[in-house]
């Protein structure tokens, strides 16, 4: 048996045999000729759970099908010791197939957990985190579907699952790239309009253009024909061994667009590490560009979600984080650059090497927050960057979920969504008009997460208020054993009298405090650190950190969140309305005059008596 320690980059399975193997890419970690590794698991297998009311005819009835195996297993709803029945199948596309038939069967009461891809199980359930270091044992292989061992790549079949390893400094090899198109008859067609220009930018200090004009510049690599640009590109991500490839827009406009050019000149795109080629995944309402093991990221999609702009130009953007212009050629002059050649094609090429140069700074800036959540939320760093924050806080508890037995719930259906009103948010207070002197600010740490943990405001403490005015327990009601809802045993929402049992802790006010705990020590190791590198890297964890507890309160009252609770959602902004109201009166007692107000804190001014 041999040992391999990898950087994991990217995950997926394959079907070999009629059956699914896991497929693991990843590097080792040495600087220089890192060896790419593919992994195969071929053990791994896709199950969900089954509510049944009746276990033994349920298991019988599922047995008619054509499934692998059923065991009896002990698992938390909502904190409720039950049984269930775990089933497993025979590869992930019999999960959809078998679902809605077992869920008719009279001896089923419900099904959990079907709707998990199976790639992702596998992450959470090794708990292993991707751009982190990962330990595999097995042996190698000479070859898997057609792809051969060979010195670019080391097929290793695993005879164990991965076991996660600690992480420390990774440096990763960036290169960003973006493409100018010739497009005199206006919006660029990519049947007709031919790729004049395409910049690269790597962070090991290669900057160039590649075109069939130069104009003397030194860092443009000039070739014959469209055709040897395309191919220049390729060879230069080939031979430099790069990990991440940057663009802005480049899911919706690079990649597509360079697709479509390079199958008029019959050229693959075949980045992948085992030789796959330019592959378009459904993300979210869009196609996203990728490659198997090569990491693309659009920051584009990034920049929507970091700041809030009234747009996103890449000049907007690179303005907004680094206070410099950047030079700027109109669309609709590019193609006038090109052909008037002298001064204009000069100023054109310059334009050109400035956004990819612009576009590798913001993603310096950027990508290590989201590298980090990456390896906090537990999954693909390509899936992270197209995910809404909503959705990255949602992976990271269907995680905790399994690390703390819990069965996971499905997502709300139509009747389980409520149908009244928005939320009525946080109090604001519209700024009054004029200068103002002698400011203070009164801010809340972290409000809406500590109203969360302090009230333990979540779905499986709840409980529920009937139409004839009666509370109903919710599903822990097992462990919440005083019947008086108005006793000191519950947290009591201001405006709305939802009930929230004191104990026992809630599963999400439960990870959200361990959430915070982790920001306050890593908080006090910055502060005790005298190494600056470290300070830094412990800075963006605990933004990250911060980021993801501040999420959670706003997904509550998400109609498609796996714990959607209206109740909730309402409860936290009603707490966090009084809270700032009350200490607006407070501050008013002692002189304060208060001049705005926004949710988790406002601005006033002393008023001398």
């Amino acid at each position: 048996m041999e040992k391999r320690e990898i950087i994991l980059f990217d995950v997926d399975y394959v079907t070999y045999n009629e059956k699914p193997v896991i497929r693991l890419f990843g590097k080792e970690k040495e600087k220089n000729n890192k060896k790419t590794i593919m992994a195969l698991d071929f053990d791994f297998q896709p199950y969900i759970y089954v509510i049944a009311n009746d276990i033994e005819i349920a298991k019988k009835e599922i047995y008619e099908l054509d499934i692998k195996s059923i065991e009896i297993v002990n698992k938390k709803d909502f904190q409720v010791e039950s049984q269930f029945l775990k089933v497993t199948f025979y590869h992930p596309q019999d999960v959809p197939k078998f679902r809605d038939e077992i869920r008719k069967f009279r001896s089923v009461n419900d099904i959990k957990e079907y709707d998990i891809p199976f790639y992702r199980r596998y992450l959470i359930n090794n708990n292993i985190f991707p751009m982190s270091m990962i330990e595999l044992n097995g042996e190698i292989e000479s070859s898997f579907l057609n792809i051969e061992n060979s010195d670019n790549l080391e097929i290793f079949k695993l005879n164990s699952p991965p076991q996660p390893l600690e992480s420390d400094n990774i440096d990763f090899k960036i290169l960003s790239f973006d493409l100018e198109v010739r497009n005199p008859d206006g919006m660029p067609n990519s049947k007709r309009d031919e790729i004049i220009i395409l910049g690269i930018s790597t962070n090991t200090g290669i900057n160039k253009v590649i075109s069939t004009k130069t104009e003397d510049l030194d860092f443009v690599e000039k070739v014959d024909s469209e055709e040897e640009i395309i191919k220049s590109f390729i060879k230069t991500v080939k031979e430099n061994d790069i990990d991440i490839i940057v663009g802005y827009n480049s899911d919706n406009f690079d990649f597509p667009y360079l697709r479509d050019r390079a199958k008029i000149h019959g050229i693959d795109i075949d980045l992948g590490w085992e030789g796959s080629k330019l592959n378009f995944l459904n993300r979210g309402y869009s196609k996203a560009a990728g490659f198997k093991g090569l990491i693309h990221i659009d920051l584009y999609l990034l920049m929507r979600r970091y700041i809030s702009l009234n747009r996103y130009t890449l000049e907007r953007v690179y303005f907004e984080l680094f206070n410099e212009e950047k030079i700027d050629v109109p669309g609709d002059k590019i193609w006038e650059y090109w052909d008037n050649e002298g001064e204009e094609l000069k100023n054109l090429l310059h334009y050109a090497l400035d956004d990819v140069i612009s576009t590798l700074k913001i993603a310096k800036m950027t990508l290590p927050l989201v590298l980090e959540l990456t390896r906090i939320v537990g999954q693909l760093f390509f899936d992270i960057t197209r995910m809404a924050t909503g959705q990255q806080a949602e992976w990271y508890l269907v995680r905790k979920a399994y690390e703390y037995n819990e069965v996971v719930p499905n997502k709300p259906g139509g009747g389980q969504v409520s149908s009244r009103e928005k939320n009525v948010g946080g109090y604001v207070k519209e700024p009054e008009k004029g200068l103002h002197e002698n400011i203070v600010q009164f801010d809340f740490r972290s409000l809406y997460p500590s109203i969360i943990i302090s009230k333990n405001i979540s779905p499986d403490v709840l409980l529920k208020k009937l139409s004839n005015g009666k509370y109903v327990k919710n599903i822990v009601s097992k462990q919440i054993k005083d019947e008086n809802p108005n006793s000191d045993n519950f947290n009591i929402a201001p405006s709305y009298n939802h009930k929230f049992a004191k104990k026992p802790i809630g599963f999400i006010p439960s990870v959200i405090g361990n959430i915070l705990n982790e920001r306050i020590k890593i908080k006090k190791r910055i502060k005790n650190s005298k190494d600056e590198t470290e300070k830094k890297a412990l800075d963006v964890q605990q933004q990250a950190l911060k980021r993801l507890a501040n999420t959670m309160y706003g997904i509550y009252g998400f109609s498609r969140f796996r714990w959607y609770s209206f109740e909730c959602a309402e409860s936290i902004t009603a707490w966090g309305r009084n809270y700032i109201q009350n200490t607006i009166k407070k501050a008013e007692e002692y002189g304060f005059k208060t001049i705005y107000a926004d949710t988790d804190g406002f601005y006033a001014k002393y008023i001398d008596k």
